[in-house]
């Protein structure tokens, strides 16, 4: 829902509205019906609006209380905003409107920062106090609503997008060398505040971050960890009692996200996740529930859809359910625009398949629950089992997850590009070091959670669904569900070939054919098999006059990857070639030299 921007000065000279405006502009789809700015003097926000809840202009943003000398922008939704509006009321807040936004505005005149844990949604939000002159920078717990900020000359900007902050021109666009390094390694993840660009970086999930008027941080706090310790009795408690309980939970979750004056639908892949959540809102009496299903031509004897079990899924509930086919042409067609749409460069195929799932989807809906974080929370990963018994536990989760050791990265980049140790590794190691998960496994799933989550599958889906002005939420990553399944002993997530407890709720919901089945994705393979117009493609992006003067790469490791493109595929079954390749054709996408 929306998209967010701003700039501050420091200095007492007055806030850029140009550039604030290049910024809205630039992320229109984000916000394609309504657009907003405010300016007073060393400091000016900007805001998209995609209209959710309260659709007249009494929920337009940015918003101003007067009264209580507070601007908000804010991008999100906040699921249990009546109850906090009515415990406000009760404390004599009035309101002028009927949006979540307002709400915020008033937690935060009543509470502070102790406000921020009340809320249970999605949401980037950034607060600027009249009689202090103080802004205040806050993410949601996983980081499902992005926000990226860049210094300047004179002071701050932030926005919704890393492009936005591009566009809005004079900042530092050379490569950050250890970022590079995690994109490498770590499957295009790169951590928070990090980004692939030396000027850019984003707020990291769950941090409320106070500046003051000079620019001072005056105050940051992680406002909120998973805690994966576990009282006796929990670690006693059989499958069965944790089914019932997660059950609960789970109802609770896909309930809080039909919260909007708009249509709410479901992005229905037919694997165990989506046909859960379209499961439990069948329960809770939805009628003609929109559900939308993608899928491609298959590639090398891949099949490239999975229709047979979304069809299933629709039949046996009755939803009014939309397949979209795209013929291996479109895909190839519309990849440019999926790349630019991308806040950071992302390696894994489901953008595409995001991408033109949520343009058609936002044809007739603007909001839609998805199954994401499912497998980080609840142990889906091919990686997990080994954890259990590993002496040691981050040598295994590199074996498995990460797409090159830091030697044989030296090979594949220019010299100059190198970091100059093994950053991910080392990232690792000090995440699975912190106190509070003493189960491998746990350390995986935390590290997981938030980390990986946060940077590869939530980004991907906001990235690609709000490029058509679509607002997708996430039941799986409600912070209820996640500090209960951290709680669930790591050899019950780990049963049943992984995910056994939510499959153990699943067979109490939906039928058996979706959850005794191989492991799905988004699968793609004319990405994964690169020849004929992709290879062409990639190979003009690799070797163009923008890529030989950056040099990222070195010229051997590029010839052996257009040789013989099939015969470097990752751990995790993804092309080297177009993994170094949309590095590449994203910086291109957005004017970066």
């Amino acid at each position: 829902m929306c998209g967010i921007c701003g700039e501050i000065t420091f200095d007492g000279s007055p806030a850029n509205v140009d550039a604030v405006a290049r910024m809205a502009d630039c992320m229109a789809p984000r916000g394609p019906d309504s657009s907003g700015l405010v300016s007073r003097g060393d400091w000016a926000f900007g805001h998209r609006r995609l209209r959710i809840i309260d659709l007249s202009e009494a929920g337009a943003q940015p918003f101003v209380d007067t009264d209580l000398g507070l601007t908000i922008v804010f991008n999100g939704c906040i699921y249990n905003y009546q109850d906090l509006r009515a415990e406000l009321e009760s404390k004599g807040y009035r309101f002028a409107s009927h949006a979540d936004t307002e709400v915020i505005v008033k937690a935060w005149a009543e509470w502070g920062a102790a406000a921020i844990p009340k809320f249970n949604g999605m949401f980037a939000i950034a607060i600027r106090e009249r009689e202090t002159g103080r802004t205040i920078l806050i993410r949601d717990r996983f980081g499902i609503k992005p926000l990226y900020y860049a210094e300047t000359a004179k002071g701050l900007r932030f926005a919704s997008t890393l492009p936005a902050l591009v566009q809005a021109g004079g900042i530092d666009t050379s490569i950050d060398r250890v970022a590079l390094h995690h994109y490498m390694t770590w499957h295009a993840v790169v951590p928070a505040p990090r980004t692939i660009l030396n000027g850019v970086r984003k707020l990291p999930a769950a941090t409320i971050r106070i500046l003051e008027a000079d620019g001072r941080v005056a105050s940051e706090q992680t406002w909120w960890r998973p805690d994966f310790t576990r009282t006796p009795e929990e670690a006693g408690r059989s499958a069965a009692e944790w089914e019932e309980i997660l059950l609960a939970e789970l109802r609770a979750s896909v309930r809080r996200r039909m919260v909007a004056d708009v249509p709410v639908g479901v992005l229905l892949s037919g694997g165990v996740d989506s046909s859960l959540i379209v499961g439990l809102l069948a329960e809770e009496g939805q009628k003609d529930l929109a559900t939308y299903s993608i899928g491609f031509e298959e590639a090398h004897g891949e099949k490239g859809d999975e229709f047979k079990y979304s069809d299933l899924i629709a039949k046996h509930y009755g939803t009014n359910h939309h397949k979209i086919m795209v013929p291996s042409d479109e895909m190839r067609a519309n990849l440019p625009h999926a790349i630019r749409a991308m806040s950071e460069p992302m390696v894994s195929y489901d953008n595409i398949g995001f991408y033109l799932l949520s343009r058609e989807v936002a044809k007739t809906i603007k909001v839609v629950q998805s199954g994401q974080g499912a497998d980080e929370v609840f142990g889906g990963y091919h990686w997990y089992p080994p954890l259990q018994d590993a002496n040691d536990p981050v040598s295994s989760y590199a074996e498995a997850f990460f797409d090159r050791t830091h030697a044989r990265l030296a090979a594949h980049l220019a010299p100059e590009y190198l970091a100059g140790k093994d950053e991910s590794l080392a990232f690792v190691a000090e995440h699975f070091g912190r106190a509070g998960a003493d189960d491998p496994v746990d350390k995986a799933l935390r590290l997981d959670t938030n980390v990986m989550l946060v940077d590869d599958p939530v980004k991907r889906v906001d990235n690609m669904t709000m490029a058509w002005g679509l607002e997708a939420r996430v039941p799986f990553l409600d912070h209820e569900v996640v500090e209960l399944a951290a709680r669930i002993p790591s050899q019950h997530k780990l049963a049943d070939g992984g995910k056994g407890v939510l499959k153990g709720v699943a067979r109490r919901v939906v039928p058996a054919e979706v959850i005794d089945r191989p492991k799905g994705y988004f699968p793609v393979p004319a990405l994964k098999y690169i020849e004929g117009p992709y290879l062409d493609m990639v190979r003009g992006a690799l070797t163009n006059e923008a890529a030989q003067a950056r040099g990222l790469f070195r010229q051997d490791y590029l010839e052996t990857l257009f040789a013989d493109p099939k015969a470097h595929i990752t751990r995790l079954r993804g092309s080297e070639l177009w993994q170094v390749a949309m590095l590449e054709l994203w910086l291109q996408a957005q004017g970066i030299d």
